[in-house]
């Protein structure tokens, strides 16, 4: 035992008397100054890079032995060299190995270190990068570059055989990559991307186990490729850190990191504060060998500010797994959810096809129900709303599909504040395309649009109408210049839409347009037991832009659409028809009235004027006149068997001169205009007996014409009750025209006698001083 133990000592004592013998052989007679030029050769032959080493080569032994280049550059075949900057170049380079286990017949890296690296890669105008020669070289080459280094090795000695060689345990201590930078030029696209501050660090790196992962940079972006000339600042500066565990299966090509982290804190050009981002994920597969991707457990936090997105920060979180397939270019992701503030929370899945070239996407997406309103307060789009509760209970879910310029939903189920909306739509991504086919139940469009003014400013207005009118006044009526931009088609059918104070059920609504005219190709819709349809078109093309409107109104029930758009009680019913067509232009509430052209017809069959009898007030009077009293019983209303006119609009002034109401026996004739700009209108109207079978009362053939005059003037704004007056005037010539036709060289003294009482009667109806102006009247023509 003591000789095998003697023997043991003495062959380790001879192996440590031949290492030193050589080491201090190596060190002394060997100068690795002389591996340059075959260095740089192998690079040659194998990529075609042309290097060069300016600082020296060193190596060191014990503890470990390990070789370093400093000053390294490499340029592209095609680059001119020492003239151009370099391809890739490095400050230092250093790999060393343990020397322990290269006692036992191992080759384990203890250390890799890279200093300094610097790579620039550059896209031409054609798309093609300068590093695609390199990349096609090094492919065809592969295969030889095993075999590379086998005459330089034999110059030191025999190299050994698999059985007999060193076995190679990959067990790399410690990986460090320091202060590198990576340049990415697009002369296409005039921008550069550059990766700065670039720091990689890994230990006990193997291809069995996993190891810790540390990789940081700063990502710069800038938008013009003379930015360092004209000093311009960067488009986007973010800082990237990414740590994990990482699994290297070199065998395979398949790689792991767990417990992935990535953050980023960015800064955008003329944005104040930081865009932050942390991607956790349990693990991140990547499969190189068939280009795939694989992540579980996907969450993404993020802080994102922008003025568009309000004043303070906005937080969103998302969680989701992801899997990709880049040969076939496609994406899935599963299990996605998105949840903010204010309730937001949006969940779904999404497969992404023609990943790396023109990216489309189809899907399913459900939003919980959530308060809109607080949303667009932070984006200062919140509408004022006559209902504070409007957009409150917002939820929808559908399958989707598009691509980077269109979104378009389905199979949209849509819940808007208790109404349900089915259907498809569409947008394009810039805002300026928008395609739907929609159908709900019910729509109040009031509760969205601001409110009405509070009731003594209605009644400052006279109608509520105008009241209305007046509450836009201030702001343009429709966005004209992205109308001008906008690609419409649409169709809307509706149970029930309020709209004015209105109602209107079965709704039929198609839009279209594009080329800077949109157009209201149908409306349909059952108005107040009747029906209301109209088309029209808005040309953006002009300024100021034009409106055109072709209303058809049949059979509307007067009294229940004058009663919804007011408070009172309706002076009228009947049923209302009404055709015509309007043009104006303007984007103002004034300016339209001012420009208004146009023509309508209407009529009103059926009807009656409520709480007045026009009958019993001209029968009284007129026998009055006849000396005589009406002992009928009258009915309260006026009932007309037809009313109508035809309004002739030229620049906001409406003018008619055949207005006629059709009483049994009375006809009721006038004239009149409105001017919509000052609000001002007069009407003079008259009512006649006529000889028909139905008269209303029987009187004198000769004063069967003898009209009963009514003039109404003022302004809308002015109060109602002093709008219209008994023309005693125009009365009083009609009467004395027909009485010098009737009574002709008769004594007046006798007339004056007879009417005596009926001009004392009539001063009670037509006014205090009536029956004595009449009487003067009478005794001139008499005379």
């Amino acid at each position: 035992m003591k000789r095998v133990l003697s023997t043991l000592l003495a062959a380790i004592g001879i192996l440590a008397v031949l290492a030193v013998a050589a080491v201090v052989y190596v060190t002394t007679f060997f100068d690795p100054e002389d591996l340059k030029p075959r260095l740089i050769e192998v690079v040659r032959e194998q990529s075609g890079l042309e290097l060069a080493l300016e600082g020296p080569l060193t190596w060191s032994f014990y503890p470990r032995l390990g070789v370093g280049v400093e000053k390294a550059d490499a340029w592209l075949p095609d680059q001119a060299v020492s003239e151009e900057a370099s391809f890739v170049a490095f400050r230092r380079a250093e790999v060393s190995l343990a020397f322990a286990p290269l006692l036992r017949g191992e080759v384990a890296i203890d250390g890799m270190t890279l200093e300094g690296m610097r790579l620039n890669l550059e896209r031409d105008e054609t798309g093609r990068g300068n590093w695609e020669t390199l990349m096609e070289r090094l492919a065809e080459r592969s295969e030889a570059a095993e075999e590379v280094l086998a005459p330089a090795s034999a110059t030191t000695g025999p190299v050994p055989d698999v059985q007999s060689g060193l076995r190679v345990a990959l067990n790399i201590a410690s990986v460090q990559v320091r202060d590198g930078e990576v340049s990415y030029r697009d002369l296409g696209a005039d921008q550069e991307l550059r990766l700065e501050n670039l720091a990689v660090t890994g230990s006990n790196v193997n291809p069995r186990n996993a190891f810790p992962l540390r990789a940081s940079f700063r990502l710069v972006r800038y938008d013009d490729l003379e930015w360092q000339a004209e000093e311009l600042p960067p488009r986007l500066a973010s800082d990237v850190t990414l740590e994990g565990r990482a699994t290297l299966g070199l065998a395979e090509r398949r790689y792991l990191l767990d417990g992935l982290s990535l953050t980023t804190a960015s800064r955008l050009a003329a944005v104040e504060g930081e865009q932050k981002l942390n991607l956790q994920g349990s693990q991140l597969r990547l499969d190189a060998l068939e280009r795939r991707l694989h992540l579980e457990d996907g969450r993404l936090e993020s802080t994102l500010r922008h003025p568009a997105l309000g004043s303070a920060p906005l937080p969103l979180s998302m969680t989701f797994a992801l899997e990709a397939d880049l040969q076939e270019e496609t994406a899935r992701l599963r299990d996605l959810e998105l949840s903010g503030e204010h309730g937001l929370r949006l969940s779904g899945n999404l497969n992404v096809s023609q990943l790396l070239e023109a990216p489309a996407y189809d899907g399913q997406v459900r939003l919980a129900p959530f308060s809109l309103r607080p949303w667009l307060d932070r984006f200062d789009s919140l509408p004022t709303t006559a209902d504070a509760e409007a957009l409150t209970d917002v939820a929808l879910t559908s399958s989707l599909q598009g691509d980077l310029s269109r979104l378009e939903l389905p199979g949209l189920t849509l819940i808007l504040d208790g109404s349900t909306f089915t259907g498809r739509l569409a947008a394009g991504l810039d805002g300026h395309a928008l395609d739907f086919d929609l159908q709900g139940d019910r729509l109040d469009l009031d509760a969205y649009l601001p409110s009405t003014p509070p009731a003594d400013a209605r009644a400052s207005t006279g109608l509520p109408t105008i009241a209305r009118a007046h509450a836009q006044e201030p702001g343009t009526l429709v966005p004209a210049e992205w109308l001008a931009e906008l690609a419409l088609r649409g169709e809307l059918r509706l149970g029930l839409l309020g709209l004015g104070g209105l109602e209107f059920r079965d709704v039929d609504l198609a839009l279209e347009g594009g080329d800077g005219r949109q157009r209201l190709s149908r409306f349909e819709a059952g108005f107040y037991e009747g029906s209301l349809a109209a088309s029209g078109e808005l040309d953006l093309t002009r300024d100021p832009i034009r409106w055109q409107l072709e209303p058809r109104i049949e059979r509307v029930r007067a009294d229940e659409l004058l009663e919804a758009l007011g408070d009172e009680k309706a002076p009228l019913r009947g049923r209302f028809s009404a055709q015509g067509e309007l043009t104006s232009r303007g984007n103002t509430w004034p300016a339209l009235k001012r420009h208004l052209d146009g023509r309508v017809e209407s009529r009103i069959d059926d009807g009656a004027i409520l709480d007045v009898n026009v009958s019993r007030e001209l029968c009284t009077a007129v026998a009055a006149l006849e000396g005589r009293e009406t002992t009928r019983d009258w009915h309260p209303d006026t009932r007309f068997d037809e009313a109508g006119a035809t309004f002739v609009i030229r620049d906001g002034t409406l003018n008619s001169d055949d207005l006629l109401v059709r009483i049994p026996g009375i006809e009721l004739g006038g004239e009149g205009w409105l001017d919509l700009t000052s609000e001002r209108f007069e009407l003079l109207a008259a009512a006649r007996i006529v000889d028909t079978a139905d008269a209303a009362c029987r009187v004198n053939p000769r004063l069967e014409r003898l009209p009963f005059p009514v003039r109404c003037e003022g302004s809308l704004s002015g109060e109602r009750s002093e709008w219209c007056r008994f023309d005693r005037a125009a009365f009083q010539s009609a009467i004395g025209e027909a009485l010098r036709d009737e009574l002709g060289s008769r004594a007046g003294e006798e007339l004056e006698r007879r009417l005596e009482g009926t001009l004392e009667r009539l001063d009670e109806r037509v006014g205090e001083g009536a029956g004595r102006e009449l009487r003067d009247a009478l005794r001139g023509l008499l005379n």
